[in-house]
């Protein structure tokens, strides 16, 4: 049986998917790091900044809701890198006043990876624990219906950005007549997505776009399913750091329609 989500739909131009409900700047910043293979006490800022502003750009063109904690830290990032580019004898005159301009960023990245690190922990350790005493059967709903519904586990939204701009860098030099479907809204692409995955247990990201010839179609694809994992109803994760990403459906197919149209969907 396929599930299908209803209701009103207006223009995709209004649609905004809120990214903080997903990530942070600071996210970003070790995102990149680890996808640079930085040394996170020698952030090569120039580097960084560059990229991060990359990114920025990209999720604006997304239609991604960028929040203002991302544009504070893009100001962060180049006011660091004007001191780094000051002439020499400023610089020297700096260093003696004052420690690395990055130092403060350092201690930020550091204490909130540690943060990050002792909420991943806290969280198995919380899956062991149903799993050793699980819910009684009072409750008709499995019991994994919730805790497996990670929203993304393993994978980070800039993971997914990274592989959504390989899937348009794919398409980039075709010139054909490409024809938009009058019915492409971000609730429709939801729906495909959910009759793929009543077929298949699991899919390639990749695959989601294997049909979408114009690069509306594979962005509103992209918000769908970003919308369908911020109501987990599908889950991403990776086989190996930076490996393929797959998507695969969650536990429960049905979101509560009240989250659904209570204007989550714009």
């Amino acid at each position: 049986m396929t599930h299908r989500i209803e209701a009103s739909q207006p223009a995709e131009s209004s649609y905004q998917v809120r990214i903080e409900n997903f990530e942070g700047p600071l996210d970003l910043l070790l995102h990149l790091i680890k996808k640079n293979e930085i040394n996170i006490y020698d952030i090569p800022i120039a580097l960084i900044a560059r990229q991060y502003l990359e990114y920025i750009e990209a999720m604006k063109t997304l239609n991604l809701n960028v929040a203002g904690d991302f544009l504070v830290m893009a100001a962060t990032l180049l006011q660091i890198k004007s001191k780094l580019l000051l002439p020499s004898d400023h610089a020297a005159q700096d260093e003696e006043e004052g420690p690395d301009p990055r130092d403060e960023l350092v201690r930020r990245l550091l204490e909130y990876k540690a943060y990050k690190e002792a909420a991943s922990r806290l969280d198995e350790r919380e899956k062991m624990w149903r799993e050793l005493f699980p819910r009684g059967k009072a409750s008709a709903e499995p019991i994994d219906s919730e805790s497996d519904e990670m929203s993304l586990e393993h994978v980070s939204l800039f993971d997914l950005v990274d592989a959504l701009q390989k899937i348009l860098d794919r398409g980039s030099g075709k010139r054909l007549i490409e024809i938009v479907p009058d019915n492409l809204t971000v609730r429709e692409r939801m729906n495909k997505i959910l009759e793929l995955l009543e077929r298949k247990d699991s899919v390639p990201f990749a695959e989601l776009f294997d049909q979408a010839t114009h690069r509306l179609v594979v962005i509103v694809t992209f918000l769908a399913m970003l919308e369908l994992i911020r109501l987990r109803v599908a889950r991403v994760f990776q086989a190996k750091l930076f490996g393929p990403i797959v998507v695969s459906r969650a536990f429960s197919l049905v979101p509560d329609p009240a989250e659904v149209d209570a204007g989550d969907i714009e």
